[in-house]
């Protein structure tokens, strides 16, 4: 008996093994929203890394985050570097296209809690006298991440943040 469970376990590992190799090599996860403000308005709190205090999700996950910004702090060839909790990690991102007031495009680079490197991109279009923010982040998806990814959607473990940021953008925007 004890065999036969051993065995079944054997069969299922590889088969959840064998099922993360079939999936897609690339992840996109996306949010949109809508804000009563013109997209310049916008466009200036994304641009500038010393205003992500304001809205950006993850900075209030650690208020003692350690902070490090390069002699660019906004458009294209800003940097950021941050430090922190194991919610935050550790990480850098810099601006790679910059094109006022509807797209900015960064290089995300995680080191901590695991290395991922990965793209983000802004797309502000302006809609009836508003702005709809589309929100992307797409990268690679090595193996590991697919074997995690069977338990834990890439999109369900971002998307809120990414919800969570959109709406604070919009209270920052709107006032």
């Amino acid at each position: 008996m004890l065999k036969k469970i051993a065995v079944a376990i054997v069969v299922l590992i590889a088969a959840l093994l064998v099922y993360a190799a079939t999936q897609p090599d690339t992840f996109r996860v996306e949010r949109s929203a809508t804000m009563k403000a013109p997209p310049e308005t916008i466009y200036a709190v994304l641009s500038n890394f010393q205003k992500w205090g304001s809205w950006s999700p993850w900075e209030k996950k650690d208020p003692a985050m350690k902070r490090t910004f390069g002699e660019t702090t906004s458009g294209k060839g800003a940097k950021y570097a941050w430090e922190g909790n194991k919610e935050v990690g550790k990480g850098s991102m810099e601006i790679v296209e910059a094109t006022p007031p509807s797209r900015l495009v960064l290089r995300l680079d995680f080191l901590e809690p695991f290395e991922a490197h990965n793209m983000v991109e802004y797309t502000l279009t302006p809609v009836d006298g508003a702005t709809t923010v589309n929100w992307a982040l797409h990268g690679p998806m090595p193996y590991l991440s697919k074997v995690m990814c069977i338990f834990v959607s890439m999109d369900s473990m971002v998307g809120k943040d990414f919800e969570t940021g959109l709406a604070n953008l919009k209270a920052v925007v709107e006032k």
